[in-house]
């Protein structure tokens, strides 16, 4: 039995630390570097001011393109150095010729469809400008999201700059749309730390911005283009920065239906990340950056699911041994187990009846999230994930 304790407890370590170990391990290391004056000062020229493209790979999205381009028009930056650029390659709902109306926007279109991954490879050959902006064409950005990414570039050690992913809230919101504002908010968090610590792991496709020169061509089967492009850039040598205030805005997925399938997606793309990004697992080699990764990401989207599957029957085990109805250590622990997992799936049976209970809200998602892991790895080992993106629904 001593076995079975040993390996509940080591499966329960990988879940508390990389869902909120790691967290406050961020936290206090960051509080303690601030408190011995080595806290890394963001320093930047206000008056750098370089020309900047804003790329956007579109497929099909003509009902965003006059909301998008307004949006795009009213960004505080100079107009004269803001190009915005965008590649539609493959739509045929008229995407391109409502673009043609804006003498303000570059289209490059083809009629064939190559994915966005074609399209990125293609359209950064023709950006001449030193940095590059990406962001969706269904996400709004801030005002000033332009200005700030620029701010941090002029520091010649930042290779990359994250925004944030913000999701528009309603007063009643489905579970969908509260798990993922919930789960954004931490993750934004993590961010900071994270960019205060070295690096942040990744950026967010919704917005971020590389220096033209370190574009690497992604492979055309990559699936999360965003998270490959901007660590490739990390490991040049190059730090991730983040600003929360340079932000994309959009609504939450329309149900937890079309959640899953975003998240099965990146689930699928993490794992092809973790595989194609191998190197970076080398801790001698990338010091912090590869422990920040592994902490942060890896563990998510291995370890981590993996262990909160075996913990069910290692915690049965001992709650069996030690008495499952005399409430001791490991039966308390086994039943909170059970009832976890029991609001979770009542959460997804009162969200199909469209009853909302918030208490719900974070187990549901949680083991949403977790599960997308599985079948995203299901998706990778079959090799049935599309590379080209269909996008999950968005609320109203």
């Amino acid at each position: 039995m001593l076995v079975t304790q040993i390996i509940f407890w080591l499966l329960l370590l990988v879940v508390f630390y990389a869902y909120i170990g790691y967290g406050i391990l961020l936290f206090v290391v960051v509080r303690v570097r601030r408190i011995l004056g080595l806290a890394k000062k963001r320093v930047f020229d206000s008056a750098y001011e370089p020309e900047v493209t804003l790329f956007i790979a579109a497929y099909n999205e003509k009902d965003f393109v006059a909301e998008k381009v307004k949006n795009s028009l009213e960004l505080e930056y100079p107009r004269e150095k803001l190009h915005i650029v965008w590649v539609t390659d493959g739509s045929d709902d008229g995407t391109p010729d409502l673009l043609r109306q804006y003498k303000e926007v570059e289209v490059h279109h083809l009629p064939q469809r190559s994915g966005k991954i074609g399209a990125m490879n293609r359209g950064m050959k023709l950006v001449e400008t030193p940095v590059v902006v990406f962001c969706d064409a269904n996400t709004m950005l801030g005002k000033e999201s332009i200005r700030r990414i620029v701010n941090l570039f002029s520091n010649p050690q930042v290779g990359c700059v994250s925004g944030e992913k913000r999701i528009f809230g309603k007063e009643k919101e489905a579970a969908a749309g509260a798990g993922e504002g919930l789960y954004w908010k931490y993750e934004s968090q993590l961010k900071k730390w994270d960019a205060e610590l070295y690096s942040v792991v990744g950026a967010a496709g919704e917005l971020f911005a590389i220096r033209t020169e370190l574009y690497q061509e992604v492979e055309k089967d990559t699936l999360l283009d965003d998270f490959i492009i901007s660590l490739r850039v990390a490991m040049k040598g190059y730090t991730i920065q983040y600003d929360p205030e340079a932000y994309a805005i959009e609504t939450a997925s329309a149900n937890v239906k079309e959640e899953l399938k975003r998240k099965i997606r990146i689930s699928a793309g993490g794992i092809q990340s973790v595989v194609r990004l191998w190197s970076l697992l080398n801790i001698f080699k990338y010091g912090t950056l590869s422990f920040q990764y592994i902490s942060h990401r890896v563990l998510r989207w291995t370890l981590a699911p993996i262990s909160l599957l075996f913990l069910i029957p290692a915690g049965a085990v001992l709650a069996i041994n030690e008495g499952i109805l005399d409430l001791g250590f490991y039966s308390i622990l086994f039943w909170l187990q059970l009832l976890f997992y029991f609001s979770a799936i009542f959460g997804w049976y009162l969200e199909n009846k469209s009853i909302r209970i918030k208490l719900l809200f974070v187990p549901y998602y949680f083991f949403i999230m977790n599960l997308s892991v599985f079948l995203g790895l299901k998706r990778y080992l079959k090799g049935s994930q599309s590379v080209n993106w269909e996008r999950a629904k968005r609320g109203k």
